[in-house]
């Protein structure tokens, strides 16, 4: 039954709604946490914010069109949840972009759960100084493996557009690893 397919999840959801949602949840769970960790760093804060991307899915799950398909709406919320978070976080603790670079890597220090050595922790830093965009572009290219016109449905953006915020993102790492 793990396997059913997002549709068949979908129309599960007019018969049973917790049993529908619970087989989403399964299937996306660690791929959305990911995904959302990627773009706020640390396990805790990733954790809170895959909770709420899941209240605002079980919140919204009986208005879904079937438009566009479940993976993308769910990344849509996860993305949108996680910049939520960010923003709240820096208004909250009065964090300007210039010290971006410096939070991470006290964020990453002081995260139990990373494992990471410091070539690692020199690669967040320099997602750390991408623009917003360029490191989502990035993050679901590089890490999620998702094809460009899966990104656009996300971002709601041109195919043309992530193709080239991708190829800045690329050089403004490759610059910040051979400079730092």
């Amino acid at each position: 039954m793990s396997n059913l397919s997002d549709l068949e999840i979908y129309e599960l959801y007019k018969i049973d709604k917790d049993k529908s949602f619970n087989l989403l949840v399964s299937k996306y769970q660690e791929k959305l946490y990911w995904h959302i960790r990627k773009i706020v760093i640390t396990h805790h804060n990733a954790d809170d914010v895959l909770q709420n991307t899941f209240l605002k899915v079980w919140k919204a799950f009986p208005n879904f069109k079937n438009e566009s398909s479940l993976y993308t709406w769910l990344y849509r919320i996860a993305t949108n949840e996680a910049l939520t978070f960010l923003k709240s976080d820096k208004t909250k603790n009065n964090i300007s972009y210039s010290n971006t670079e410096t939070k991470v890597i006290n964020l990453l220090e002081s995260d139990v759960y990373f494992e990471g050595n410091d070539f690692e922790k020199k690669f967040q830093q320099a997602l750390s100084t991408l623009p917003e965009k360029q490191k989502l572009v990035f993050n679901m290219k590089y890490f999620d493996e998702m094809k460009y016109e899966q990104i656009s449905e996300i971002l709601k953006t041109s195919v043309g557009g992530l193709k080239a915020s991708y190829h800045h993102a690329v050089n403004k790492i490759k610059d910040y690893l051979n400079n730092n």
